[in-house]
């Protein structure tokens, strides 16, 4: 992690993240259980200036980088995945802004007031029920109108602002992001989130009924590329990267408890605690391993991808591939290690097993990933 002298407002902030990490850890349970919005969490990371890590420097912000964001979500994922998903999300919509410019200067302005005064949740609306783009945008003289269902939309309750990805009803459509904002007329939440693992991410959907976007609030509106610019597979890495270390942070946290739970069980038929054992001692440290590799292959592919290595970018889905089995075998064998105990609900063990196995909401499909490895394998 930077290395915290008091000279660097990133350093500074993640100076604070022990104390966020600690009251995540607090609530998490509550939250799991009753699927409920983390209020107090994302707003003790924005208080602790985590919220606002990788705004640009040319817009007054620390401008962290992506070696600084894994570590940052790692850490966030060990105390609440719900929360770190949330933060993740709009930390990626700000690093993008810092690196591409996207959004029209007088909304990021807006977004940026709104940051400072206090949470300001982002997040890019992609998903739909149907699998394809309905999403429709309707010019109607002044700007658009914008209707359709977005599903899996994380952070749903509480979003500042919706990057909707929408098509045009022209005679030749047209898509883009649709920048909306979060109290928008014509914008209805539909509360259909009850996954196993993520629980507090609230990934509701989300209807759009002739929403008003004005004319300067579209990103990127054209017809779709044949192929991904190199400025887009700079952001798919940072967000494939991004989202491997909430999986990582939530296989540490489980690995952690794991640790305390050998060190203090003592079984009726041995006299001493079951971390002397050497099956699972050897259990723990095949999982130690595991999760070494994974976090050296994470931040090593991090440096270079923030240094906009396009060789690097290329290898990030594969990475987050390895990276969530990686996790996810970890957390297994942790359950298998602990039994019964392992999957009570008085214990977080088995909310670890089911955050990780949620997160892949969130990841590319696993033949997608190995479809794309194959191509580039076979040239």
């Amino acid at each position: 992690m930077t290395v915290t002298d008091g000279t660097s407002p990133v350093a500074d902030a993640l100076a604070r993240l022990p104390r966020v990490v600690d009251l995540l850890a607090a609530r998490a349970e509550e939250h799991d259980r009753d699927a409920t919005f983390p209020y107090q969490g994302i707003e003790a990371v924005h208080e602790a200036g985590l919220l606002t890590l990788t705004i640009g420097q040319r817009y007054g912000g620390p401008s962290a980088g992506l070696p600084d964001l894994v570590r940052l979500l790692g850490q966030l994922g060990r105390g609440d995945a719900s929360v770190a998903v949330l933060t993740a999300f709009t930390l990626l919509q700000h690093a993008e802004q810092a690196r591409n410019g996207g959004w029209p200067a007088a909304v990021y302005r807006r977004l940026l007031t709104e940051s400072r005064r206090g949470p300001a949740l982002v997040n890019t609306l992609r998903a739909e029920p149907g699998g394809r783009l309905a999403t429709v945008a309707r010019w109607d003289g002044t700007g658009w109108r914008l209707s359709g269902r977005k599903t899996f939309c994380a952070g749903a309750e509480a979003l500042a602002w919706l990057a909707v990805w929408a098509r045009t009803d022209e005679t030749i459509p047209r898509a883009g992001l649709f920048l909306v904002r979060g109290d928008s007329p014509g914008i209805e939440l539909d509360p259909v989130w009850d996954q196993l693992g993520l629980r507090a991410s609230a990934g509701h959907d989300v209807l759009l009924t002739d929403v008003a976007v004005p004319a300067d609030a579209v990103i990127g509106l054209g017809r779709p590329a044949a192929e991904e610019s190199p400025a887009e597979r700079l952001d798919r890495a940072w967000r494939e990267l991004a989202l491997s270390a909430v999986h990582l942070g939530v296989a540490r946290a489980a690995q952690e408890w794991l640790v305390r739970f050998l060190g203090q069980r003592t079984p009726a038929n041995l006299t001493e605690p079951l971390a002397t054992v050497p099956r699972y001692r050897s259990a723990v440290a095949e999982i130690e391993v595991s999760l070494i590799g994974a976090e050296e292959l994470l931040h090593g592919l991090a440096a270079r991808v923030d240094r906009g290595d396009q060789a690097a970018a290329g290898r990030s889905g594969a990475a987050q591939l390895l990276i969530n089995r990686t996790a996810t075998a970890a957390v297994q064998q942790a359950v298998t290690l602990t039994g019964n105990p392992g999957l009570s609900r008085r214990h977080p063990l088995e909310r670890y097993l089911r955050d990780v196995l949620g997160g892949r909401t969130h990841l590319a499909p696993e033949d997608l990933v190995l479809d794309a490895v194959a191509d580039a394998a076979l040239g």
